[in-house]
């Protein structure tokens, strides 16, 4: 049982790390013409974009967004969250 949890928290866990790099793949992208209308770029947008919105209120200072720094930045708290449930269940278990 111990083992199950701890798999899942792991796969948790990479997944979060994963979607942060594609965060700033998709951010680098934005800088380079053309590159959000390859097929690449389009199944970025496609996995980032819902999320980047939700931080569309915070306004961009001199051109620059910095909604993907805040989104990378909740995910972040998520990631040690993850981390800190994990210490809380494996030490319920032991």
């Amino acid at each position: 049982m111990a083992n199950l949890l701890g798999f899942i928290f792991y796969a948790v866990t990479q997944l979060l790390q994963l979607y942060m790099i594609l965060i700033v793949v998709w951010a680098l992208m934005t800088w380079f013409p053309g590159a959000s209308q390859s097929k690449f770029g389009v199944f970025i947008n496609r996995l980032v974009e819902p999320y980047i919105r939700l931080f569309d209120f915070i306004p961009s200072l001199g051109g620059i967004g910095f909604s993907p720094l805040i989104a990378l930045l909740v995910l972040q708290l998520a990631q040690y969250g993850v981390g800190a449930l994990q210490t809380v269940v494996a030490n319920a278990l032991y």
